[in-house]
């Protein structure tokens, strides 16, 4: 994490130490440039890599990474490397970081090999494309879409993220270290999840490719099974 720290506030100063110094190699003072600091934990361009905690941002729709941003910036995500660089950032900057990685349209590298045995990954497929009525648990297509690439404006792809990162996330939602927009549907249902079933589910998802193209879903068919709070309170966030 100091190593993002590090390759962040490099990368914001390095235009101005260049140009102060005259050096005629001067790196470009744009956003894509102070940006590639946030690829040494995130994967090149926002891809995600294979160390396991750190999702793919890239080409996940605009208003979810925005909020996202919020949430660490503001308390409800918990990460102290991600509040501290975000802490001082106006809400402008934030949708600004959100719109350049929401644009990338990118291949991505194939999924691992299945971290579980054909009965776990039957599990995690049904309740993914089926949910558990029994449990009250929607399947995860009726939210996040069928291809699983997300929903604009604000609804996230589940594909292309590290199993340990999701299991990880459901587990933050259960026990509150995570927190959305009341009402906060995924924490509801991530504490409706048995450990079987978010290890059954993350396994599953981090066994399937990114489609080509990954663009979320416009819309979704019908009414999400649940209300959720997908944005901020009317009076927004800080300026």
């Amino acid at each position: 994490m100091f190593r993002c720290l590090l390759n962040l506030i490099l990368g914001a100063l390095l235009p101005t130490v260049a140009m102060a110094a005259g050096d005629p190699h001067r790196v470009p003072d744009t956003l894509a440039q102070r940006l590639q600091a946030c690829t040494v934990c995130h994967g090149q361009e926002g891809r995600a890599t294979n160390a396991g905690y750190f999702p793919r941002i890239a080409g996940k729709p605009a208003g979810y990474l925005y909020h996202q941003l919020l949430h660490f910036r503001d308390g409800r995500r918990n990460n102290a490397g991600m509040s501290f660089l975000l802490d001082h950032m106006s809400d402008a900057y934030l949708r600004d970081i959100a719109t350049h990685f929401a644009g990338l349209d990118l291949p991505y590298p194939p999924p691992l090999p299945p971290a579980a045995g054909p009965a776990d990954l039957a599990r995690g497929e049904q309740l993914v494309r089926q949910g558990d009525p029994a449990r009250g648990l929607p399947a995860c297509v009726a939210c996040h879409g069928a291809s699983m690439t997300g929903v604009t404006p604000a609804v996230p792809g589940l594909l292309g993220l590290p199993r340990d990162y999701l299991i990880g996330q459901l587990g933050a939602w259960q026990t509150g270290l995570r927190q959305a927009f009341a009402p906060d549907c995924m924490a509801r249902i991530a504490r409706a999840m048995a450990p079987q079933d978010i290890s059954a589910v993350a396994s599953w998802l981090a066994s399937q490719p990114v489609p080509v193209p990954a663009h979320p879903q416009a819309a979704l068919p019908a009414p999400m099974p649940m209300e959720c709070g997908l944005t901020p309170p009317a009076r927004g966030g800080r300026p």
